[in-house]
């Protein structure tokens, strides 16, 4: 993975997507003026992908509540995305979009892409407001992720950015101590 995407602007995009029974086209310019989760995962009627799109929709509102949306990425067709919607329980409960990324423009832009396999990787990026990405995970096929801890990454992107020379330590909690970096604490931590 090329961490160069750490505070690089989100690759411009135009793609269908499955929202809210509907097909739709969203693009770069659509997603942003509010913070934005790209959510990609290999494919639709698989194992791992429905618990991580199930837990995500779990905090779907309250990170609507912080200003962020989120966006669902596999590389399988708005049809499939709505085919699981009407199928399966678990991805019956998401309301956030669910883009389609048939050519891989989205996968290859985040770089996230597995060639051989016509698939993306378990990958989630945070990006502000700006379409700025804050926070790059990447993870193996196996490995499923957290929506508990997006939530909390969330939270501290958008502290540091409201709260200019302070930063979140490890493990930060909103309402927790930050830090304001200084030659004083050099040493000290």
């Amino acid at each position: 993975m090329n961490m160069s995407i750490i505070n690089q602007m989100i690759p411009d995009f135009s793609v269908e997507a499955f929202h809210n029974g509907e097909f739709k086209t969203i693009t770069s310019e659509d997603v942003k003026g509010k913070w934005s989760i790209f959510l990609f995962y290999p494919a639709d009627f698989t194992f791992v992908c429905p618990t991580e799109l199930e837990d995500m929709a779990k905090i779907h509102d309250e990170l609507l509540a912080l200003g962020a949306e989120v966006y669902s990425v596999s590389t399988d067709s708005h049809f499939v995305h709505k085919a699981w919607h009407d199928a399966s329980e678990a991805i019956g409960k998401v309301t956030y979009p669910m883009l389609a990324d048939p050519t891989f423009k989205l996968a290859r832009g985040f770089d996230v892409m597995i060639e051989e396999a016509g698939q993306a990787l378990r990958g989630t990026f945070l990006a502000n407001p700006e379409g700025i990405v804050k926070v790059a995970e990447v993870h193996d096929l196996g490995i499923g992720r957290s929506a508990k801890d997006m939530l909390r990454k969330v939270k501290a992107a958008q502290y540091v950015a409201n709260n200019d020379g302070e930063v979140c330590p490890a493990a930060w909690e909103e309402g927790q101590a930050t830090l304001t970096p200084s030659l004083d604490l050099v040493g000290k931590i």
